[in-house]
């Protein structure tokens, strides 16, 4: 039995005391997109630190069809915040590439969300902040999110919690109820997560914890993403020479 009071005291502790630990005047800046992830780890960080110490940055990409959640976030928390729209650094990178060097789909696609992570990490740097990864279990499981984009931070509350765990600690926290149940989109390419993965979050989180699912098909689907997209969860490979020390 899942206890969200119990969890959600236990992570805020835990977010104070990584603080303590790495920066003890610092702040906590979170992207803030206007889903349930974002608001949740948002959400958390005021509790944890006061809102005082909680910086809310808004990257829209020109037009964000719902960044109304976005501002009804911070307005709801009260944190300071920032939009700053991502459009004309994206344009930049793909209108500079050479005639001769094809860009892929994927590679538009995942240019945003990384140009987002290097924008956090500005804005962090100069405002004496850490930054917080709103990355959950469910996601990370299935390499859903984009390496050295999302999937990066100083610090993630909910890596080790399922999307219908994460939800229940934001119930515990009062945040609207809109901005929990918004159906998760991954504002790249107009669909749902759940259209892209081939499986719902309901489906993915009782096989995580359980081991259970119906669907044969969705069962190796599930496992071959988890297989081809561990890499992102482990440090990056690197050699180590055996040198003789004299």
């Amino acid at each position: 039995m899942f206890d969200a009071v119990k969890v959600k005291n236990e992570c805020v502790e835990w977010i104070r005391k990584f603080f303590k630990e790495n920066g003890e005047d610092c702040n906590a800046v979170v992207g803030i997109s206007g889903g349930k992830d974002s608001s949740i780890v948002a959400a958390l960080c005021v509790e944890a630190l006061g809102k005082d110490r909680v910086v809310g940055v808004l990257m829209p990409k020109g037009v964000q069809h719902d960044i109304d959640k976005a501002y009804m976030l911070v307005n709801h928390l009260g944190i300071r915040h920032y939009e700053i729209n991502i459009a004309d650094a994206v344009d930049a990178v793909l209108s500079n590439f050479p005639e001769n060097l094809p860009i892929s789909e994927m590679t538009k696609i995942n240019l945003s969300p990384r140009i987002r992570m290097s924008t956090l990490y500005a804005v962090s740097q100069s405002l004496n902040g850490r930054v917080a990864n709103t990355c959950n279990l469910s996601e990370d499981w299935v390499g859903y999110s984009t390496r050295y984009g999302d999937s990066v931070g100083d610090f993630s509350p909910l890596s080790h919690l399922t999307v219908t765990e994460a939800k229940e600690i934001g119930y515990v926290l009062g945040l609207p109820r809109e901005l929990v149940d918004k159906t998760p989109i991954d504002g790249l390419c107009g669909k749902t997560d759940e259209e892209n993965l081939g499986f719902t979050y309901a489906e993915l989180d009782v096989y995580i914890r359980t081991g259970f699912i119906e669907d044969k098909a969705k069962k190796e689907l599930i496992d071959k993403k988890h297989r081809n997209n561990l890499f992102k969860l482990q440090l990056m490979p690197s050699f180590n020479p055996e040198i003789e020390h004299i």
